[in-house]
């Protein structure tokens, strides 16, 4: 017989897209709400007391005034860079070179990339994180660890072996037609198995040479249903590299367009200093950009225009860049994308925030229709949220006006204490 767990507490619903309509009309908050699970999926979601009548047979796990809420997304990581987060001091080009590089040369030991992948997802579930979209390295056994790991911890991931061959050291370096047969392979090894989903990866254009693009390009043709995820126009100083390199481009998006690597379910990392027609572009053709606040703030990449991307209609996902993030905490990261809205003169209100880590990344990813809200039918990812997780967090949570600042709170001064439970595919995590 399959067990039936009910959760309670304060429960967070969405019915619509807070950035673009009113998040009062959009968001709001159940005081006294529960979510039925049963194999794997959330089977209700209503009022706690009328829950409790109709399932007398659930096992209840009672969480108080604490908040359910889908499990985190995050749509932009980098998870061999797991041991290096946070280094210190430099901007993009000398973080690879200095950091990421030389990191990621050492997951060419398999048992050694499986510990990173292990490592890197406990510490999300940590933060509450159950979904990620991922960059491996160059070596198709790092798409198998990160899978892998998951796998073994019922998560959701999307992942894709990240395909470099030029202006990378000899030993992360692949060709046009290793990439193409490599990521072919994986594709058909794990892609669409279980929770896992592939993502074809070009890092960006500096390092993969149009060959190589050409030949993700006719890949991504053959397997339209994988993402196809990189980096654009995340510095001035890259943008001006990707200028001398494709100087018959008309933009950065241009590279990547001019090989048909474009289209609704690409996905475009930080996107920050952004042409007129590539706005127009990714308006055009639905693709989805990543907000990576911390990243940008950290390596001093600049400043996101939400509102601008926003108002195009542009789909957005938020996410913590590890490992030039600096932090795996996607509350830390909603404080960080907050911050950046002040500076722009746009802050974003609470449910804005947590409608970006949630369902707003869920829908860049084009897993909407199986994460990101407390909807029946949906797989059963829930984090529950302390809003009184530390004595600072409590003395201000006392004195709110409503749950919205205490929520406001625990964003922006939250961390892994502030998750008091998680629940992965329907399972409470240990």
């Amino acid at each position: 017989m399959t067990k039936t767990n009910l959760l309670l507490g304060q429960t967070l619903h969405f019915s619509g897209n807070p950035m673009t309509t009113s998040w009062e009309d959009t968001v709001r908050i159940d005081s006294a709400g529960g979510v039925l699970v049963a194999a794997g999926k959330i089977i209700a979601v209503g009022p706690a007391s009328a829950l409790r009548s109709a399932h007398p047979e659930a096992t209840v796990h009672d969480y108080g005034d604490a908040l359910l809420c889908p499990g985190f997304v995050d749509a932009h990581v980098h998870y061999p860079q797991t041991a290096i987060i946070a280094s210190w001091g430099k901007r993009l080009i000398d973080w690879l070179n200095s950091y990421t590089f030389p990191e990621e040369m050492r997951l060419a030991d398999p048992d050694y990339a499986a510990r990173i992948a292990g490592r890197y997802l406990d510490l999300t579930l940590d933060h509450g994180t159950t979904t990620v979209c991922s960059f491996a390295t160059v070596a198709p056994h790092s798409v198998d660890a990160i899978f892998t790991a998951a796998a073994q911890r019922g998560q959701r991931v999307v992942a894709g072996k990240t395909c470099m061959d030029r202006n990378a050291p000899e030993g992360l370096r692949d060709t046009a037609q290793s990439a193409y047969d490599d990521s072919k392979t994986l594709i058909e090894r794990w892609h669409g198995k279980g929770r896992a989903g592939y993502a074809i990866t070009p890092r960006f254009t500096p390092t993969s040479t149009p060959d190589q693009l050409a030949a993700l390009g006719a890949l991504w043709a053959e397997h339209p249903d994988c993402l196809m995820q990189t980096h654009l126009s995340e510095q001035l100083d890259e943008i001006a590299w990707v200028r001398d390199l494709v100087p018959s481009a008309r933009d950065y998006l241009d590279t990547y367009e001019e090989h048909g690597l474009i289209g609704e379910r690409a996905l475009f990392g930080h996107a920050i200093h952004l042409e007129p027609r590539e706005l127009d572009r990714l308006a055009e053709t639905g693709a989805a950009v990543v907000h990576c606040p911390t990243s940008n703030t950290f390596i001093g990449s600049g400043l996101f225009d939400m509102a601008k991307l926003a108002s195009r209609q542009i789909p957005v996902g938020l996410a913590t860049d590890t490992g030039g993030g600096s932090s795996f905490s996607m509350l830390r990261t909603m404080a960080a994308a907050y911050e950046i809205g002040q500076l722009r003169g746009t802050p974003l209100h609470a449910a804005q925030l947590i409608w970006l880590a949630t369902a707003g990344s869920a829908r860049s990813l084009h897993l909407h229709d199986k994460i990101g809200s407390l909807t029946p039918g949906l797989e059963a990812d829930i984090t529950v949220l302390d809003l009184a997780s530390t004595p600072a967090i409590e003395q201000r949570s006392a004195n709110a006006n409503s749950v919205w600042d205490r929520l406001f709170a625990t964003i922006m001064m939250g961390d892994d204490r502030a998750v008091q439970s998680v629940w992965v595919n329907g399972q409470k995590r240990p």
